[in-house]
């Protein structure tokens, strides 16, 4: 079970736009809102850049939207290392998500050494009506 997390949102937000300031391009749609003992809640607020034809958020900004929260979930538990990195991420796109915003709810299930795997659900409102689920593994480098 990890343990109480070592960054907040305030160094997480800080790191973010040190870091990885291309996040927020075109304006701040990403918002750290949670963090817990091995969890996070990453929201994106979609604005027309992140539709696809239909009007309906795409899928490459659900997948931005799982990796960086599960980013940040990992992150949270071992301090401020940029390279932790994906190394694999599989995504299941479930209901068409409207242009409202989104949260998703990132839970580590294994944080080792060198690895961490971890599960992200992307809801509306409703985390029982998940738009789309995810689980990924990244690389965590050595100290």
């Amino acid at each position: 079970m990890p343990n109480q997390p070592v960054m907040t949102i305030e160094t997480i937000s800080a790191f973010l736009d040190t870091h990885f300031p291309q996040l927020q391009t075109g304006g701040k749609h990403f918002k750290v809102t949670k963090i817990g003992a091995g969890t996070a809640t990453l929201q994106l607020d979609p604005d027309t850049h992140h539709l696809r034809p239909g009007g309906t958020v795409s899928g490459p900004s659900l997948f931005t939207l799982a990796d960086v929260g599960c980013w940040i979930a990992i992150l949270a538990q071992v301090g401020p290392i940029p390279m932790v990195v994906t190394t694999n991420l599989n995504i299941n796109f479930l209901r068409l998500p409207k242009q409202a915003p989104l949260d998703c709810d990132c839970r580590i299930l294994k944080l080792g050494k060198r690895l961490a795997v971890v599960d992200a659900l992307i809801h509306q409102g409703c985390s029982a009506e998940p738009v789309a689920q995810a689980t990924a593994t990244y690389s965590i480098p050595p100290r």
